[in-house]
């Protein structure tokens, strides 16, 4: 996908540290925000050339990236790549937020392994879209353009888990054609909304 009248295209490699930098900047809430800027690159550009998962971003005619969309078609065989291709060194710049958070690892560990986690359908990671371009449509304009790729890929179902407070990530899901499907607590004290499509 070439980048489209809306500024829409596929995110490359390169694109990481953007995508890191407005994770943190727009995802305050969850555990990958704790684990610091370049445990979220590594993330980032594994998803862009991981198998069955991409992410997609909007950007303005000078090229800043001002929003994305990242997206697995299976999380679990995500997180196994990441894991075997980049755990050393992603552990290793993680370590320090692990170590003053361990509940929060525990409880992480916890939901992706207890069958809890286990949600119809390809995962809409994370959406986030630069605080200086909030209110345009662009979130809206990434969910759409994702959904649009996940049934290019034959893929028709997927689901996203966001803070039950979120007030603007649940209004864009569900102008893009998303339902409530359960309420859960991975970390004690925030609920999170699971959303899933269609």
């Amino acid at each position: 996908m070439k980048a489209n009248s809306d500024g829409v295209r596929f995110a490359q490699p390169s694109d990481a540290a953007e995508l890191a930098a407005l994770h943190a900047e727009s995802i305050s809430i969850g555990f990958l925000v704790m684990l610091g800027p370049r445990f979220l690159e590594r993330l980032y550009r594994r998803i862009t050339t991981g198998r069955g998962s991409f992410a997609l971003v909007s950007v303005t005619e000078s090229g800043r990236v001002i929003g994305f969309v990242a997206v697995a078609e299976d999380t679990r065989r995500l997180y196994r790549d990441f894991i075997r291709h980049d755990g050393v060194h992603a552990g290793l710049s993680a370590a320090p937020a692990v170590l003053r958070h361990p509940l929060k690892v525990i409880e992480t560990l916890r939901y992706g392994v207890d069958g809890s986690s286990e949600k119809p359908g390809a995962e809409i990671l994370a959406t986030a879209v630069a605080t200086d371009a909030q209110g345009r449509g662009i979130g809206g304009a990434l969910v759409g353009a994702a959904i649009a790729e996940l049934k290019a890929r034959g893929i028709e179902q997927a689901h996203v888990v966001t803070a039950a407070d979120n007030d603007a990530g649940l209004r864009t899901y569900f102008q893009c054609g998303f339902q409530r499907h359960e309420t859960v607590v991975v970390h004690r004290g925030v609920r999170q909304e699971v959303l899933v499509w269609p």
